[in-house]
């Protein structure tokens, strides 16, 4: 079959996004106060149904860390947890509409160099957040993209408390992972087939289990112990795991707030879906496009799917896909396998999960962190020039700093900086035709579109001119000129012209020609 051509290549990819997801899944819906299986939940709606339904081909979904504090707030302010998945249902909705009316246009208009630095910020974030995990220090394990904690403590102050906490069964478990992976990658899956279908991550994955179980059961003193562990929820039996699904308190229907946090979850989750979606498909191989209004549908029946049954809000997350895209993966296969991994795992194995150090899963995401933020992509947009430069610089900054959306909001402030610079400069050109010690004759041609950023621009150039002079404004290749030029090009003709002995002559073709001037 066609859609499994690529099998051989999905299938592995799959694997290593349902260790770094698996993890992430738990410590988001722990970050926000929700049961564990919850982000289990959205894991798995998030591989499966919005990866079948998303035309994304290497993008992966499931719950997102920049979610949680809402999620939290949200929890408190409505009573329950089953309040508000009713609101989650209602934010799929609100998604599903606004993909039906074609709302995934806004995704286009983030420009490259901000994109760009919101990977490299990503990848920032990963390496920082992950060196407390590799060392032993595992306060939580949610991936949260916000510089500041909740405890009062910043990423870089983990660091620095993780020295009090430094375990070296951890960092033992950590390094040997990484050097598996680095020598997997980099020489091993150069030398045989073999090596580049089974993965490194794979394989170091395989050597933490092996490593705790034997560790266990014959050099206990060199065991990680359990706090380091991956910790799935183990049911007892079938009934103990139906128990763990919740479903929404359809009688607080009626509850204004429950419509306010599903408008919030709405739009934040939608932003960042359009985000995450526009970097993937800068890192896909070969850039295909995802269509943006597909995947607003997809995420909003993920998102209903997840609130009926108990799970978190979606979104499409940059950190899983971007471990799908340098694990090889070629179409979205990979994604929707990850998401049957995810219910197989919970469902089949969690005894062996568990067996899992966060240490090993650390190491994978420090190799995802060093290509989202590798050098040659400094190097390449410093390149570019300084208006590329500058915007990628500071969304970076700003992401590391703030958070993941206030980081690109500065990112784009800057941006739009540029562009409304350029466009004050570039609204017109001036020529001087004649120049004496008798006749000062001046042309201002303005360009095709002209507004009122343009505004300042013109009125400093009019004021610049000497006594005595003569100035012909010429509109005829202007498409549109807003009216707000036209008054101060009226302004100055009546008022200010007349007292250096100005003469004013406006060529003009458009509908404004009539102006008296």
């Amino acid at each position: 079959m066609k859609f499994f051509k690529e099998i051989k290549h999905d299938l592995p990819s799959s694997v290593i996004v349902f260790f770094v997801a698996l993890p992430l899944c738990l410590g988001i819906a722990l970050a926000s106060g929700a049961p564990l299986f919850s982000g289990l939940i959205a894991g798995i709606v998030g591989g499966i149904v919005v990866g079948s339904i998303s035309g994304s081909s290497l993008g992966v979904s499931g719950p997102a860390a920049g979610l949680a504090v809402i999620v939290l707030s949200s929890i408190q302010e409505l009573g329950s947890f089953e309040a508000f998945l009713l609101a989650v249902v209602f934010a799929g909705i609100i998604q599903l509409i606004l993909g039906l009316l074609k709302a995934g246009f806004v995704g286009y208009f983030f420009p490259s160099s901000v994109i760009k630095g919101m990977l490299s910020g990503i990848g920032f974030i990963i390496i920082l957040k992950q060196i407390p995990h590799a060392f032993g220090y595992d306060s939580g394990y949610e991936m949260d993209m916000k510089f500041k904690h909740a405890d009062g403590g910043n990423t870089l102050s983990e660091i620095v408390k993780m020295l009090d906490y430094i375990s070296l069964p951890v960092i033992v478990v950590s390094a040997t992972s990484l050097f598996i992976i680095l020598f997997w990658d980099n020489y091993l899956s150069k030398k045989a087939k073999f090596f580049s279908i089974v993965q490194g991550p794979i394989v170091a994955v395989a050597f933490g289990i092996i490593y705790e179980y034997l560790c266990l059961n014959y050099f206990p003193s060199c065991a990680i112990t359990r706090e380091h562990l991956v910790n799935v929820p183990v049911a007892g039996d079938f009934n103990s795991f139906l128990s763990q699904f919740s479903f929404p308190d359809f009688s607080l229907i009626g509850n204004y707030n429950v419509y306010v946090i599903a408008f919030t979850l709405a739009v934040v989750a939608s932003l960042e879906t359009l985000l995450s979606v526009e970097a993937t498909d800068k890192l896909d191989p070969i850039k295909r496009v995802t269509p943006t209004n597909r995947e607003l549908i997809a995420q909003g029946a993920g998102n209903v799917i997840s609130g009926l049954i108990g799970g978190l809000p979606i979104t499409q997350v940059i950190v899983r896909s971007s471990a799908n895209i340098q694990s090889g993966a070629k179409t979205k296969l990979s994604g929707i396998i990850h998401g049957f991994l995810l219910l197989i795992s919970v469902i089949v194995i969690p005894q062996l999960i568990n067996y899992i150090p966060l240490g090993v899963l650390a190491s994978i995401l420090f190799v995802v962190g060093f290509k989202l933020a590798k050098p040659s992509l400094f190097k390449h947009m410093y390149q570019l020039g300084y208006k590329q430069f500058v915007p990628f610089i500071i969304t970076i900054l700003g992401i590391v700093f703030t958070d993941l959306l206030s980081g690109i909001a500065i990112g784009l402030a800057v941006s739009i900086f540029f562009i409304v610079r350029d466009n004050y400069k570039n609204s017109h050109f001036m020529h001087i035709k004649e120049k004496n010690n008798t006749t000062h004759l001046v042309e201002m041609t303005l360009s095709e579109e002209v507004s009122f950023l343009n505004k300042g621009a013109i009125l400093k150039e009019l004021n610049r001119l000497p006594f005595n002079s003569e100035i012909v404004i010429d509109l005829t290749d202007s498409i549109k000129v807003d009216y707000d030029v036209y008054e101060i090009i009226e302004n100055f003709r009546k008022n200010a012209a007349p007292e250096k002995n100005i003469k004013v002559v406006v060529k003009s073709n458009t509908k404004y020609s009539t102006v008296d001037y």
